[in-house]
């Protein structure tokens, strides 16, 4: 028997979304291919279970896939033909108005006009003038998003887009913030939060630099394609993207912990893991999280100390906490939409997109929000079978800082510990009981999942960090994840950054490790 190490071609750290799209694209090139995963399912932040309630399935961190319906990346790897079936909601997104009616975002463009001009005049015009600018330069915008930095090819593309509409004009607008951008467009509280609150899918304040383009591109995506669910829970993405690997050549090891990354002569070499060491000859793309690869993974020798140093400045998005509920019956609106959306944004204070800006604010200042921002998901609604007919498989997530220096309201020391999370549930779950008089006498059963839950789930979500790290514009293309970077090569031969802490961010689009990946096929062609 020999003792020679295991090899493969290239080693895949993680098993999360972009490892997994790493690891399908490196296969479908010939490559012999194993993917280690820490935990004992695949999947990272895309995965459900049925731990609320008998009968009942919830995603346990992602839900929605706007990007992944956006991506040529993930539109590339045709996953229905292994089995992922897109399931929507009658509506795509909606906003309650602080003084009654819903601003609602359908598939159908005109339907989606009609119903914000019947609500507030003027507003069906302006949101016909943000999806024409989406229908010009939308298409080549996400493909410049999602490329390599830079975009050249899609770069060009958009270019051009933006020069027969007006370059200057195209420029200023995708660098408002979400607030002044809505101001010009529309009128109504209702509709300003369709975009506003789409900004804070990210922790992107929304009267800051670059929030238009993030809040403008989501709600854009929704009205073109749907904000698309997988049917039967999110971990049947996962799965979709497993099996295709596994026909393509490709495995997956689970209970597969990396503990160190193999270095020799300026070059990874292999990874170790507690059952041994196990040879690459081509590449190791890490699914991981900047800090985990630069301060762990890798031996402090081989690190420069200009790395090391830019790292100090590293910085994380905020944290989460997350209830998922069982309703016995469908959220009782107090004003109950016309057609019922998937995704519903629900800001606290007065309920206007000026109190999520006061929200962003708090918790980028180190405060508990006493009355958070809330993004809520009905998931019976988008997919059937998530729950029993009658009744809602409904979560809601909110952002807390990563440190808290004082709560605005009592009670929450910041530790996250179970108190402190219950308290943080209670908030919220008030917060729905003001737009939902009634709410919590449907509640079955709930569930809290704050920053501690999160990380111990997925290594990744640092403190609950949702996106690998601050979407903010010091922290972007070239910046990300540290200044002189931006793409997916490190400073080591043969070892690619592959996780959402690598420029384009987070988001379930495939595009990091798409773009590890492409890189490691181009050096492996060009220099053997």
């Amino acid at each position: 028997m020999s003792d020679d190490p295991e090899t493969a071609d290239a080693v895949v750290i993680g098993a999360g979304p972009n490892g997994l799209v790493a690891a399908n694209l490196l296969a479908d090139a010939g490559w012999d291919v194993l993917v280690l995963e820490a935990f004992d399912r695949p999947g990272g932040a895309v995965a459900t279970d049925d731990d609320v309630a008998p009968g009942f399935r919830h995603d346990t961190f992602s839900s929605f896939y706007p990007l992944g319906a956006a991506s040529p990346v993930i539109r590339g790897l045709d996953l229905e033909q292994h089995g992922l079936v897109w399931s929507h909601a009658p509506a795509v997104i909606g906003s309650p108005g602080p003084d009654g009616g819903w601003a609602l975002v359908h598939r159908d463009a005109e339907r989606t006009i009609a119903g914000l001009e019947a609500s507030c005049p003027g507003d069906g015009d302006g949101w016909r003038a943000l999806y024409g600018r989406w229908l010009r330069i939308g298409g080549s915008l996400v493909d410049a998003l999602l490329s390599p930095f830079p975009p050249i090819r899609a770069g060009m593309r958009l270019g051009g887009a933006m020069l027969r509409g007006g370059l200057a004009d195209d420029v200023q607008f995708l660098l408002r913030p979400a607030t002044a951008m809505t101001a010009q467009h529309l009128r109504s509280e209702a509709a300003k939060l369709l975009v506003v609150g789409n900004a804070a899918h990210a922790d992107l304040p929304p009267d800051g630099a670059g929030s238009g383009l993030f809040g403008w591109l989501l709600a854009m995506i929704g009205q073109q394609r749907g904000f698309p669910v997988p049917r039967g829970g999110a971990g049947s993405l996962t799965d979709a993207l497993v099996r295709r690997l596994v026909a393509a050549g490709g495995r997956v090891r689970c209970g597969a912990e990396v503990e160190e990354i193999l270095v020799a002569d300026g070059r990874a070499v292999g990874v170790r893991t507690a059952a041994g060491r196990l040879r690459t000859r081509r590449a190791v793309i890490a699914d991981v999280g900047a800090p985990a690869l630069y301060e762990r993974l890798l031996p402090a020798a081989a690190v420069p100390h200009r790395i090391r140093q830019r790292m100090q400045g590293f910085t994380w998005d905020p944290g989460t906490v997350k209830v998922d509920w069982a309703l016995d019956r469908p959220v009782p609106w107090a004003d109950t939409p016309e057609t019922a959306p998937g995704t519903v944004h629900l800001p606290g204070g007065s309920g206007t997109a000026g109190d999520v800006s006061v929200w962003m604010s708090e918790v980028q200042s180190g405060i508990v929000p006493a009355d958070p921002f809330l993004l809520i998901g009905q998931m019976t609604t988008s997919d059937p079978t998530r729950s029993p007919a009658g009744t809602e498989s409904l979560w809601a997530y909110t952002h807390v800082p990563q440190h808290t220096v004082r709560d605005a309201g009592t009670g929450i020391s910041g530790r996250w510990d179970r108190d402190d999370l219950e308290r943080m549930a209670d908030r919220m779950q008030g917060r729905l009981e003001r737009a939902a008089p009634g709410f919590g006498a449907r509640v079955i059963a709930r569930r809290v999942l704050g920053p501690r839950e999160f990380e111990a789930r997925n290594a990744n979500l640092h403190g609950g960090a949702l996106g690998g790290g601050t979407a903010n514009l010091h922290q972007e293309l070239v910046l990300r994840p540290i200044p002189g970077r931006g793409r997916a090569e490190t400073h080591l031969g043969g070892l690619y950054l592959g996780s959402s802490a690598a420029h384009p961010g987070g988001g379930v689009h495939g595009a990091p490790g798409a773009n590890a990946a492409r890189a490691a096929l181009w050096h492996a062609r060009f220099r053997p």
